[in-house]
């Protein structure tokens, strides 16, 4: 009887930060903003809309407004500047959230850094002279 306590304790951890499935991702981040991290530094910050709407900033005044929808296991994202979308796996932690790229950089790894109330600052487009 021993051998299913042990397995269940070495699987919790797997459990726990299992990829998210698309109903998932959606119940935790409906009506939200996250702000993302990368390696300590703000990355940029994502506002989920009804309707599996987004928009994303870099925090640099300039936003994005976009889609999202589940392709092969993946959390998919089509921004209205781009042509391809970019994909990521999202688990749930203690801490939040963690996005891998599932793209040609699939070493790009965010982390959920925190949530704001705060609106996002969003400029508009460049004006030219």
């Amino acid at each position: 009887m021993r051998l299913p306590l042990i397995l269940t304790l070495c699987l919790a951890p797997v459990l726990a930060h299992a990829q998210m499935s698309a109903e998932d991702f959606e119940r935790y981040t409906s009506g939200r903003t996250l702000i993302y991290g990368q390696g300590g530094q703000a990355y940029g910050a994502e506002r989920y809309l009804p309707g599996r709407r987004v928009t994303w900033s870099f925090l640099d005044g300039e936003c994005n407004d976009g889609i999202w929808y589940p392709q092969d296991g993946n959390i998919c994202f089509l921004y209205e500047d781009r042509d391809a979308p970019q994909c990521w796996q999202f688990t749930e932690t203690a801490t939040g959230l963690i996005a891998r790229f599932a793209g040609e950089d699939s070493t790009l790894e965010l982390y959920e850094a925190r949530e704001t109330q705060e609106d996002m600052i969003c400029l508009g487009p460049e004006v030219g002279v």
